[in-house]
């Protein structure tokens, strides 16, 4: 077949494929829940609690979704997925969105056919080792044995940051976070790498946090953000305003706690985004209420955060990049207006 020819026919099945994945919003409204694809298990981002429900910071991300479009935060399946599994599941319409602490990069976004709807946590990848080994840097780690999951950034980072140090190791792949926890703590590894925050949450779990430590070096960039399928618009602009409606909230100063008297404020961005002026979710195809659902139900940004990965919970993370731009993050989201 000519080059020519074989360029339509790939044309024609994006456009197709674009085309039968566009009425996700009306699929979800007809089954009545979303079904969100989070992981198998990361403690203060997606997990179980003891009566088999799912909760976290990206759960939450879920919920705000399912709030905004049922006005409900609890019209939502999850779906656990490995980051082998996590790619096919969107491509192929098991899932609706994926909110599992995945990073955006140009491949994803542009080969894969993905479109990432911002970040929801800025990070990057570190390393955490027993204190017993004695190591106070990663420059240390020439010959170690290094415990990762597979299909992840984490091995090409790890590979060009031990060769541009010009140092040696032997890497111990695994499926699963929960595998590589394990193979670390039976000493079947050395060294466990993958992104700082998966790092503070696997030594939460840990019986003894307090023998492990975190490296200091962060050795990649890993905006990590939810993600839905290209040619999806209507629903990427939904799961897009839904996370922006939470950090706009926070930046507001709008919480879950007064978010009904804030109705009447008269700042008018605050009345826009609550709905009580304009209708903005008339241009979501949604309730003009859509974003007081959110913050109402599940919380701002800043609340979320701290429910499930702030100082008082066992991974103790502090906001660094992650807090708003007015307070020393980086944290930006468009106006909605």
């Amino acid at each position: 077949m000519k080059k020519a020819s074989l360029l339509a026919v790939a044309t024609a099945a994006t456009f197709m494929a674009g085309a039968a994945s566009a009425a996700t919003l009306d699929d979800v409204k007809a089954k009545g829940f979303i079904q969100c694809g989070v992981t198998t298990g990361l403690a203060g981002f997606a997990s179980p609690n003891d009566q088999g429900v799912w909760e976290g910071f990206d759960v939450d991300f879920c919920r705000a979704m399912s709030a905004a479009v049922f006005g409900n935060p609890d019209k939502v399946k999850y779906t656990p997925t490995t980051a082998k599994e996590r790619f096919t599941a969107l491509q192929s319409g098991e899932i609706d969105v994926l909110a599992r602490n995945t990073t955006w990069t140009m491949s994803r976004d542009v080969n894969l056919g993905f479109e990432f709807i911002g970040v929801n946590y800025y990070d990057g990848q570190g390393f955490m080792v027993k204190k017993s080994l004695g190591v106070s840097s990663a420059k240390e780690l020439s010959g170690a044995r290094v415990c990762l999951q597979s299909g992840t950034t984490t091995e090409l980072n790890l590979a060009d940051y031990f060769a541009a140090n010009d140092m040696k190791y032997d890497s111990v792949l695994f499926d699963t976070a929960d595998e590589v926890r394990e193979a670390y703590i039976k000493d079947t590894c050395d060294v466990y790498t993958t992104d700082q925050s998966g790092l503070y949450a696997q030594r939460s779990v840990i019986s003894d946090p307090e023998n492990h430590v975190v490296l200091p070096e962060v050795i990649s960039k890993e905006p990590l953000g939810p993600l839905v399928r290209h040619g999806d618009n209507a629903w990427g602009d939904i799961a897009r305003w839904t996370l922006n409606a939470m950090i706009n909230a926070e930046e507001m100063g709008i919480t879950s706690g007064n978010v009904d008297s804030m109705m009447s404020s008269k700042n008018p961005a605050v009345g826009r985004l609550l709905g009580a002026s304009g209708d903005l979710g008339a241009q979501l195809n949604l309730d003009a209420k859509w974003a007081y659902n959110i913050v109402k139900s599940v919380g701002n940004y800043g609340e979320v955060f701290e429910k499930h990965l702030g100082a008082a919970t066992p991974l103790k993370i502090t906001r660094g990049l992650n807090a708003l731009w007015s307070t020393g993050g980086i944290l930006y989201a468009a106006p909605a207006r």
